[in-house]
């Protein structure tokens, strides 16, 4: 019968900056990272059971990342100050774990005595240190399987979003970047309990994670894009009956106000135009910066109606001050769409100030004679 020891440390102490980089796939931008991590543990003194027949191998110290495929380069280990050497797996940890695992020495062979009594054994305490670099593509997960935890992470990224099991003790959050520290003890996280049901294979996988990924007490911090170019394109169709509306209501007023008749196909026609902005937009955000789409997308559809309604309007001044009309309404869009915690109240305050411009424009119309007389 086989069976092993395990050990947590009872101090575990992470820190290093997070590198992003952006790397663009076809038609997507994925994001991605490295961490130059700096990991010390210290281990106290730990008994080892004394029983009769009980045959002990070499013991091992083991860890490291989920998937070893993210280490760049050689990881550096230390114990008590000397180099071990790092080598694959985790041993008997978990089978679904990569990890690494560096071979200690320590009690091993029989743990009987000539007269057949039990000897008692011991592995003495140790300080362990640990340098890596590991990439990854969006979020970045460290387990606190310690009884002391104390994790920093730093990072130029300026939309960090922090999620786990646990928040933050301390974040600051600027223009710069950011910087967190999380400090966890054992009795508010179950990480070394489940880290011991990962290794019997009891561990069943994260709920709404990945098919392979073990539900274990983590701290995570993923590298999110809150404003990213399928999230504007979504936000501007949104607000795009809305522009279409808007228009129809400057066409009335025109046709009230100048009495001219406006056919309901140049409504449609003009409609359309407004329509095939929004696909423009999403054509060519997928090929060039967003702002370069938009601003492409909306000359092209302004330039079309301002021509179109110089004859529908019958007049090259009354077209110019349409077309003016749709610019500012095509800028106060865009900054909608790259407003990351404003855009709700910046929409409000726009409908707010294009109704009472209506409001004042057409108080004093007899719209029963309008009526009448366009009838």
């Amino acid at each position: 019968m086989e069976g092993y020891l395990l050990q947590t440390p009872e101090l575990f102490e992470a820190s290093g900056a997070i590198a992003p980089d952006v790397r663009r796939i076809g038609l997507y931008d994925v994001r991605v990272f490295q961490w130059q991590a700096g990991v010390k543990a210290r281990f106290a003194a730990m008994p080892v059971p004394a029983v009769a027949g009980r045959e002990y191998g070499e013991p091992y110290l083991g860890g490291g990342p989920y998937d070893v495929r993210g280490l760049v380069g050689t990881p550096r280990v230390l114990v008590d100050g000397k180099p071990l050497e790092l080598l694959p797996g985790t041993g008997s940890l978990s089978a679904r774990m990569d990890g690494v695992h560096a071979p200690l020495a320590g009690p091993g062979g029989s743990a009987v005595a000539a007269d057949g009594a039990a000897l008692a054994r011991s592995l003495p305490a140790s300080q362990v240190q640990l340098e890596m670099a590991i990439a990854g593509t969006q979020s970045l997960g460290i387990v606190p399987v310690a009884d002391s935890n104390s994790i920093v992470l730093e990072s130029s990224w300026p939309h960090p979003q922090f999620s786990g099991r646990f928040l933050p003790n301390r974040r600051s959050i600027g223009e710069g970047g950011f910087d967190a520290s999380w400090n966890i003890s054992s009795l508010a996280s179950a990480a070394q309990s489940q880290v011991l049901d990962a290794s019997s294979g009891r561990l069943t996988a994260r709920s709404g994670g990945a098919g392979d990924e073990p539900a274990v007490d983590s701290v995570m911090v993923a590298l999110v894009d809150p404003v990213d170019v399928y999230t504007q394109a979504d936000r501007a169709s949104k607000y795009g009956i809305l522009f279409v509306l808007l228009t129809f209501v400057g066409f009335a007023l025109f046709e009230l106000v100048k009495q001219l008749r406006i056919h309901p196909l140049q409504y449609l026609l003009v409609g359309l135009a407004l329509a095939i902005f929004f696909l423009l937009l999403l054509g060519l955000s997928e090929h060039m910066a967003f702002w370069k789409a938009f601003v492409a997308a909306a000359t092209a559809c302004i330039g079309l109606q301002f021509v179109y309604l110089s004859g529908v309007l019958k007049s090259w001044w009354r077209a110019g001050a349409f077309a003016t009309m749709l610019t500012a309404l095509y800028g106060a869009l865009y900054s909608l769409l790259v407003s990351e915690d404003n855009a709700l109240l910046m929409g409000s305050l726009l409908l707010f100030g294009i109704l009472a411009v209506v409001m004042l424009v057409t108080r004093r119309i007899d719209w029963y004679e309008r009526a009448a007389t366009l009838g």
